[in-house]
């Protein structure tokens, strides 16, 4: 994992303008705060405007002088406001590694979340795939080709912009009908 994708994700956590809310809340300023923590004012407000990420040794010294713990400032906001995945770094998963080529292959659009209701993917179909199913709901929203979905003995057509929902529960495959590879947006829910 890339430095910069280490920064972006501390910085969903908002650490600094957490320091700057308890350190107004408290009516002191940068030098006073720097007094009782025994850290400069230009480092604090480096991390306050979010130019600088407080090792933990820094950010409990600080947590002292307010009276918190360092669970303030990740436990209230475990969960990040935002994921974000950038193209280069989708996981990408074949739905057989072992066939050489596989009838399709999905990149995951979501991966970080955790406890998410949804899998979000990018697909690109190459070939006939075997029938398969898994809980919830499936949405298919194809962005470019012919796509051609079976549900156990009927076949539905997309064209480019075309979307499905099915319960996918039920036995399904997909085969594109057209040159080239069919390239959708797959969102499987985990409840129905």
């Amino acid at each position: 994992m890339t430095t910069d994708v280490v920064a972006e994700n501390l910085q969903t956590y908002a650490i600094g303008p957490k320091i700057r809310a308890l350190r107004q809340s408290k009516g002191i300023g940068l030098v006073e705060l720097g007094r009782h923590s025994g850290l400069s004012a230009g480092l604090l407000s480096k991390i306050e405007r979010g130019l600088l990420v407080p090792p933990l040794p820094t950010l409990l010294r600080i947590a002292l002088v307010f009276g918190v713990g360092l669970d303030h400032f990740f436990v209230e906001q475990a969960k990040p406001m935002a994921f974000v995945v950038r193209r280069q770094q989708r996981l990408r998963l074949p739905n057989d590694p072992a066939h050489d080529p596989p009838a399709y292959s999905f990149e995951s659009l979501d991966y970080p979340v955790t406890d998410r209701s949804m899998d979000a993917y990018f697909a690109v179909f190459h070939g006939l795939s075997h029938p398969h199913s898994h809980l919830g709901p499936e949405f298919i929203y194809l962005i470019k080709g012919r796509l051609i979905v079976r549900l156990e003995e009927a076949a539905f057509v997309l064209a480019a912009e075309d979307s499905i929902v099915f319960d996918s529960t039920r036995p399904h495959s997909y085969a594109p009908q057209s040159k080239g590879d069919c390239k959708a947006l797959v969102i499987v829910s985990r409840a129905f």
